[in-house]
Formats: C-alpha cells, structure tokens, sequence
C-alpha cells in the first residue's frame, strides 16, 4: 500500500501461513474470509476475529487475506441497520459500487469455530469445507466443480487485490446451493483522495466569484427573458448562472483551499463510483491470465454485472428527496414535456457524457420549433396557391383531351391526362417555388444549429470545468479491452517457444517493455479487415437487391391489376402504398441486423480501446443503416422514371414487364409519400414501441427467471429489497449509440430531402417532445445507473452531423432541379413562353408518339375509346414522328439539362458560401465565455498566492526564533503556485472570498 495511506479499516490484514497448518491442511491464496457479526461501531470497523486453530502470531504471508463483513444472512439486524438500503452492515460506510456474480456450490458441512463468530473457509479443491446456514438444499455439480472453483479463486485473488488498493469490501455469504452474491465496494476518504489527484478531478475550492452580464442591454434581456421563461423551468436546485466556484484539481498537500465541511459528502456519489471504477479498470488478476480490469472478468463469466447504485427509489412514498426521485418528478414524467431539461441535475447524477447527450437532443429540438414553423408556411403557401397554379388547371382541363399512351402493354388503354388531376394538384403543395427557398433556409439552419451546439459546448465546458481534460482522456484511453488482451496473450504463446506457464510469468515481471509481440500489428488484423471489407460490400449489394426486389414487385403488381378492370383503376395507389409498407418492414428489420453486424465486425478488428471500439462501430453501423434507410428513397428521387425508355422502345425488366415510370405529376409527390412514411413508421415504431416495449419484455423475463430461482430464496429476502437488488433486476447500461443514432437518422431525413417534404420538421418536432421523456423515463427507471464519464464533446457523432448537412446541400440541390419540375418551368417562362406566363407548359413537356409504330402484340386490346387514335402524348423532350429525326431528343431536352446541372452548380456553391458565412459569423467560443475563463485563471492564481500567504503567516509565527526559516518556506510556497503570472500587489488584491468580475 502507499506509504501516505495508513491501514484502513477493513483493509486486508495478513495470516500466518502456519497458523492453517495446526488445523488440518493450510489454505492457499486468497482462500480465507472472516465474518464479522452484525453491525459494529464505527470505532470497531476492520477489527478482525481470530480463528481457534490460528496463532496470535503477527508473521504475515501471502497465501491468504481477510475481507471484513462477509455477512451471514441469517443473522439479526439491526432496524437502522436494515432500513439502510445504501450502506455496509454498520450503516457507516456508503456503498460506492456493487460486483454481481452468480454461484453453485457442492457438497459441504458446518465449520466449527468461536460461538457466535462463523469463519468461512473457502475450499481450495482438496478439503470440500464451507461454512452454510444448514440448508439441506446443496446439490452436486460434478464436472462443473473445477470451473466453479477457479472462477470462485479467481474472484477471491481480485477482490484481494481491491483491498490492497485500499478499498473496503462486504459480502454475503454463499448459503443456498446456487444464486446470486453481492460484492458492495466502499472507497474511504483516503483512496477517494488518492485518486482524485491521480485523476486530476477538478473540484471547487473555497472561492466564489460573480459572473458579470455583458451590458445593461443584455442583462436586462437575460433578465426578461429568465422571467418569461420561469414557468418552463424544472423545480430542481439549479446551479445558479451568477455565481460560479473556482475549480482546481485536487490535491492532498493544498487541502486548504477546497471548502471540505465533511468527508463523506465532500465527493458525491457520481464522482465516488467512478473513481471505484477507474480502481476496478487497473486492477489485475493474475489467475485469470493476467487479465486487466472487471471488463475482462466480466467477459471471461467471473462476475456478471457491475454497476454503482442509484440513488434510491424514484417511486418511494416517504418524503426524502433524492436526485433520482427529483429526476423522475421533473424531467422523466410526461407530464413535464413542456419543460426545460435540467441539465445540470442530469450530469450531476449521470456523469458529463450523458449530460451532453441531452443538451444536444435538448437543443436540437427546440432548433426543430422554428423549422417546423417556416416548414408549415410552407405546406400552407402551396395550398393557398393551388387554384392560381396554371400546370395543374390545364391537367385538369377536361377540353384539352391530351391522349395519354398506355402505361402497360396489351391489357391498358389510352387515357387522358385529365384523369390525373387529382395527383397534379397534390404535387402542387410540395412542388413549388417556396420549396426553393425552405431548401436553402434548411442548409442554414443545419449550419447555424451545429454552431450553436459548439458554442452551448463551450458553455458547458465552462461551467461544467470540462476544461483541459485531454490527459485524463488519454489515461482512460490506455485501459485495453479483454478481447484485445486475449488476442494479444494467443499471439505470444503462439509465437513463443516458452510453455504458457513460463511466458505468463515473464510478462508479469517484465510488463514494463511492450515490444512488437505484444500489441496486434496490421498483419494480425489483416483477416479482419478483410472480412469488415467483405462484409459491408456484401449488406450494401444486399440492401440494394432488396430495393430492386421492391422494384419487381411494383412491376408485377402492377401488371396483375391493371388486367382486372375492377382494380384497373386504382393500380398506382394500391402498388405505391403496399410497396412502402414492404420498404418500411424491411427497413425495421435490417437495421437490426446490421446492428448486430456492425457489432461483430467491430469486434473481429480487435480495436485495442473502448474509444476506438466505439468509433469504429459507430461508422460501421451509421454507414449501413444510412443505406438502408435512405436507398428506396433515393432511388425514388434520382433514378425512378429515368430509364423507362419511350413509346415503341421500351426498357424491359422481365419479359413483358416495362420499367416503372413516375405520375403525370412527376415523381416528387410518390418521393413525399415514401419519406413520409418511412419516417413516421420508424418513428413510431421503432423508436418508441420498441424502446417502450422490449425493455418491459426483457424486465418481465428477468422478473420470470427471478421466480424461478425464489424457491431456495431464506427469510432475509423476503424483507424488504435492498438497493443492489433493485437495480440488478434493471436492464444494464449499453451506452448511447443507439439514442445518438436514430436522431442521427431523422437529422437525416430532416436535412436531406427536405424539399420533397416540408413537414418533416413538424413530424421530428413531434417525435422529439416524446423521446426527451421516453429516454429520461429509461435512464432513471429502467436501466442500471451508467458509470459517470467526462468528455468534453459528443465526438465523432459532431463529424458526422456536420456531414450529413453538406450532403443534405447537394442532395435539395438534385431534388429540385431533377425530380422536381421546379427548372423546366422557369425555362419554359422565360424561353419559351409568349406572354412569360406557364400556359401551354403542359403541352410543351408532353411529345407525339405515331401509334402505328407500336410493337406488334403492345397494341391495346378492345380499346374503350369513343374516336380512333392516331398519335398519343408521352411525357419527354423528344423530336415528333414527322421531324427528320424522329423520337431523338429535341433541343429543349438539352437545353432543361443544361439549365438543371447550372442550378445544382450554383444552388450548391451559393448555400455552401452562406454556411461558411454564417460559421464565420457566429464565433465557436461565446465571447464572455472566453472572457470568463481568462479572467478565472486570473483569480485562481490570486486565489491561490493569498491562500499561501495566510498560510506562511501562520508558519511563521513559531519560526520567528529560528533565523531563515521563514524565507526557505516562503520560497517553497511560492514555486508551489500553479501556472500563471501576478505582480507582487495581487497577493492582497483578492482579501475577500467573493469577488465581482
């Protein structure tokens, strides 16, 4: 142990290795427990109780330590002991963090020992011993026995080794023939503040100072606007936006600074279980091949769960508040949806990575209001301009009698273009002029949120001291994880000559010196990125065979009903509707496939850290789920329509099947009805009935097995549940790449397609308010309290925000001016037309077809038309039968395309230019923000030198007898003050503990 930590209590203490030997036969390592009974004083905690057959000696050894409060279920508790649900035994100590492990035992009879005082002799393999309640229920394993041993030596060794660090531990004892045990771990003030220097937490000091509005103007807007605001505000104790404390990292030797009333408080619970954690992360077990940390006990089935505890019960009925109660009350409840998120409170209790996550999702909802607003201005500025659209009137124009060419062959007739009325004014609400300018609004918008959430980043960065953390990141970034270390030991046995035995041994006296043989090079993980490579190949073709078997189906439906004339006349509603649904069944379920791919895929690559883990297979997952989710719609957009060929030349898929082609109105009214769709039923069903539903499937199914193993459940369970027993029954904690994802997905559909479909906004708006609360009600009811994690940033889910919205440029830039008719009417207004108006636009999109060069065996048969057809229109630029080059494309076709790419190149460069305007414009760094910091520097540097100040005052007074005392300390003072310049007057300048800046 550290020479600056004294033996605590409960600490291992060391028995003699002959003491076992008077006895029968001595135990080895880590085999020895001693119960202490009940709940003790606190001045009695760690006094251990000797065994009859041990010696008083003081001799220690290795081969055997001593957990305090191996607790004996059966023993009478106290009433303030048992109504302690958060505590050890004697209600002292705080359970900071729980092991739960699931055991069977064989065969064994009651130890004898002290009266009162049962000793627990785990079994080393040769004497079968231990200590039981008297149960009868004990039962044979067999050819388990060997692997429930090692695994019971190897959970001995490491929580042997978690007292040598200085933690305290308690347990129960193993009195059924199999369940459950937990292990509570209790940090003590004194590896609290060990590790809180080794990790450099930044904690708040006794200084408080005012944090100045920038000016009268904006003050009083600040303040009108937190009154105006005040109803939406949580009830929940807010950190206060006008009075801040100076952090500094803490350390042992300046407790001076650090306003520490009490001890156990000082900490609270979120820092103290990740602190335990980072404890449990380092530690080794040399059993269990020399694994590193829980994570790989917990992979190799040691232990099966760890987690800290929550805060208690959100749904108790006594009137003690906690935070996990206050949560639930004003931030998880439905009740609350018009409130703002208490943010502070949730990274309080959850840790600075969750924090963020909901600012995010926070911000980018209310950034979705006023999206959602223009977006409905939108939607109601095509309604209102309906009847004043000419296109569509001269569709519906009974009297023009354009005679449409058959849309299949044989079975469909001539039709006139009057029948689809209906579908051009529909088209009308989606496709027209102000969709131009909600495209480029949107690219903005996306720009000026992602500015925004950079500068609410810094902001919380501020005040959450999430400054400078970079070197603990890297420090948690060096834990490897089990897998890695598993490859890695399979390597060097490999490769080394030496036995298993031999070459484990060397790497445990020499595991200073890495070299190339033990760490994975790119050949070693060649065959993995290979199989990644193959794999992603391999879902993308399928996904795309996937759409193309949606094709065939459209194709062939299709073609099926249009030989019924009962359902002849609603074929493309029937098809379209059908073939959505199949897209959105497909959808739903790939993306859970290809979650799970994604996961395996990232596993076989070995990455060595957690964070490299979960990059990788946030781009893996991103990577394929964007391509399913967003393939049918665009092939919708961009390619549906454009390879049908024309009258007497058709493109066929099958043998008498012809290519899809797009409605009389275009393609862009079947692109809102697919986005729309897929949309809402992911939504719908996705994010919230299976976040709603399969949670309380799995907490049934737990609930279930739980019964079922309640048979052999003692009298003590049947008491009140205690808090690790409540929360191990919750689901655990997987991390926030699926919340991160799905939102990343409808950023997507928000951004991309936007123009197809101005609604969208309003929908995610809607789904928003739902899911802030639906994920608060999962973190605070249903999951597992994650382990408190600081990051200063959301990672690479930034990137890839800021990707989809320059892609979401260049894709509105395609939607309006292909699959739109947006370009085609401004050309014909302006080049075409004779009075600048859109009348005749219908006539001119529409070209001639001789029906005497259809095919033979195309022609329709029993044609209901009144008078005989000569030519029949087709939608396409192309020369007339009578042009010296019939059926080629004609020069306005040329001229539209020429003025379609024109349109992308400048509509792409004229946004991309506004979104680098507006990111210069707004600073990533709020300006008073950064004023704040550098003026808090200022203050901790003269914070700290008046602190020293008074320090030496007091050390100088007795050394005033002893001539240079005083200046040696003063000189050591000052090279002690952190980084910082300060004029010898600033050591007075700051007398008071509260100062205006």
């Amino acid at each position: 142990m550290p020479e600056d930590i004294p033996l605590l209590p409960g600490s291992p203490r060391r028995l003699s290795p002959q003491a076992g030997t008077r006895g029968g036969q001595g135990p080895k390592h880590g085999q020895q427990y001693l119960q202490m009974p009940g709940p003790r004083a606190p001045g009695l905690q760690g006094s251990s109780s000797r065994d009859p057959g041990q010696p008083c000696g003081g001799e220690s050894a290795r081969s055997s330590s001593v957990i305090n409060n191996y607790l004996d279920a059966n023993e009478p508790v106290s009433l303030e002991a048992r109504l302690s649900r958060m505590h050890f035994h004697d209600n002292q100590r705080k359970v900071d963090y729980v092991l739960a492990y699931h055991y069977r035992k064989r065969g064994m009879h009651l130890a004898q020992g002290f009266p009162g005082h049962s000793l627990a002799i785990v079994s080393n393999g040769e004497t079968g011993k231990e200590p039981h309640a008297g149960g009868p229920g004990d039962i044979e394993l067999g050819p388990l026995d060997a692997l429930e041993e090692e695994r019971k030596e190897q959970r001995e060794e490491f929580e042997h080794n978690l007292m040598e660090a200085g933690l305290e531990l308690e347990k129960d004892l193993e009195n059924k023939s199999q369940g459950s045990i937990f292990v509570r771990i209790h940090a003590p003030w004194q590896v609290l503040a060990r590790e809180a220097e080794f990790l450099k937490i930044k904690v708040p000091t006794k200084k408080t100072y005012e944090i100045k509005a920038g000016g009268s103007i904006a003050k009083k807007f600040s303040a009108a606007l937190q009154k105006l605001s005040s109803p939406l505000q949580p009830r929940v104790p807010e950190h206060s936006s006008k009075m801040k404390n100076l952090s500094y990292p803490f350390s042992r030797e300046k407790m001076y600074l650090y306003n520490i009333q009490e001890k156990d408080t000082f900490f609270d619970n979120a820092t103290r279980s990740r602190i335990v954690h980072e404890i449990l992360k380092r530690t080794a077990c040399s059993r269990a091949n020399n694994t590193m940390g829980i994570n790989s006990l917990i992979a190799n089935n040691i232990y099966e769960a760890a987690y800290p505890l929550h805060d208690g019960e959100y749904n108790s009925p006594e009137d003690d508040m906690n935070d996990r109660k206050l949560l639930y009350q004003e931030w998880a409840c439905y009740g609350v949806f018009y409130k703002f998120q208490p943010i502070d409170l949730i990274r309080k209790y959850f840790g600075e990575k969750i924090g963020l996550y909901f600012a995010w999702l926070g911000l980018y909802t209310s950034f979705l209001i006023p999206s959602s607003v223009i977006g409905v201005i939108v939607f109601l500025y095509g309604c209102a301009t309906i009847e004043e659209d000419i296109p569509s009137r001269e569709m519906c124009d009974q009297q023009n009698a354009f005679i449409m060419c058959p849309l299949c062959d044989k079975s469909c007739d001539y039709w006139n273009l009057s029948s689809a009325c209906g579908t051009a004014r529909a088209s009308h609400l989606f496709d027209n002029p102000a969709t131009v300018f909600f495209s480029i609004f949107m690219a903005l918008w996306a720009t000026m949120f992602l500015e925004n959430w950079k500068r609410l980043q810094m902001r919380l960065g501020y005040f959450w001291d999430l400054t400078g953390i970079e070197e603990e990141e890297e420090r948690a970034q060096e834990h490897s994880r089990p897998e890695y270390e598993t490859k890695v030991r399979e390597k060097i046995l490999k490769e080394s000559n030496k036995s298993a035995v031999q070459k484990l041994q060397t790497n445990t006296t020499e595991s200073g010196n890495e070299d190339d043989e033990d760490k994975l090079t790119w050949k070693d993980r060649f065959p993995g990125y290979l199989m990644n490579f193959a794999s992603i190949l391999f879902m993308i073709a399928l996904t795309f065979s996937i759409v193309f078997g949606v094709i065939v189906y459209r194709i062939t439906t299709a073609a099926a009903l249009s030989l019924n004339k009962a359902t002849r006349s609603n074929v493309r509603v029937t098809v379209t509707a059908t073939a959505v649904i199949i897209n959105l069944v497909v959808i739903l379920i790939l993306d859970e496939i290809y979650g799970a791919v994604a996961n395996w895929l990232t596993k076989i690559e070995v990455p060595k850290t957690e964070q490299t883990f979960e990059e990788r297979l946030i781009l893996k997952a991103f990577l394929l789920k964007f391509v399913n989710a967003y393939s049918p719609i665009f092939y919708v957009a961009f390619f549906k329509g454009r390879f049908v060929g024309r009258p007497g030349s058709y493109v066929y898929v099958f043998d008498g099947y012809r290519m899809e082609e797009c409605a009389p109105g275009g393609c862009l009214m079947e692109l809102c009805i697919q986005l729309s769709i897929i949309m809402l039923g992911k939504q719908l069903i996705q994010n919230n009935i299976f976040e709603i539903g399969v949670p309380k499937l799995k907490k049934l199914f737990r609930k279930l097995k739980d019964e079922t193993e309640a048979g052999e459940t003692d009298s003590a369970h049947s008491k009140r549940p205690e808090q690790w027993d409540l929360d191990y029954s919750l689901e655990p904690y997987t991390g926030l790449t699926p919340e991160y994802m799905e939102m990343i997905i409808q950023f997507g559909f928000v951004t991309l397609f936007v123009a197809s479909f101005p609604l969208a906004p309003v929908f995610a708006l809607l789904n928003n308010v739902i899911e802030v609360r639906l994920d608060a009600k999962k973190f605070v009811t249903e999951l597992r309290r994650p382990d408190a994690v600081r990051t200063k940033d959301i990672g690479i889910w930034f990137d890839i925000l800021s990707g989809i919205g320059k892609f979401s440029v260049i894709s509105n830039a395609f939607v309006i001016a292909i699959t739109s008719d947006f370009i085609p009417r401004l050309v014909y207004q302006y080049s075409y037309s004779h009075n600048g108006t859109l009348h005749g636009f219908v006539n001119h999109t529409l070209s001639f077809f001789n029906v005497s060069q259809l095919k033979e065996g195309t022609q329709p048969e029993n044609s209901q038309f009144d008078q005989e057809v000569q030519f029949c229109r087709f939608k396409d630029y192309r020369e007339p039968p009578w042009a010296p080059n019939p059926y080629e494309f004609s020069k306005q076709y040329w001229f539209v395309l020429s003025a379609r790419l024109a349109f992308v190149i400048i509509f792409q460069n004229l946004v991309m230019f506004l979104s680098v305007l507006v990111d210069w414009m707004i600073p990533d760094i709020p300006t008073d923000i950064s004023d704040q910091i550098k003026k808090e520097k200022s203050l901790l540097v003269d914070f700290f030198l008046k602190e020293e100040h008074e320090k030496l005052k007091l050390m100088d007074e007795p050394a005033l007898r002893s001539p240079g005392v005083g200046d040696r300390s003063r000189s050591r003072a000052a090279s002690s003050a952190p980084s910082g310049q300060s004029q010898p007057g600033s050591v007075m300048s700051s007398g008071s503990q509260h100062t205006n800046v």
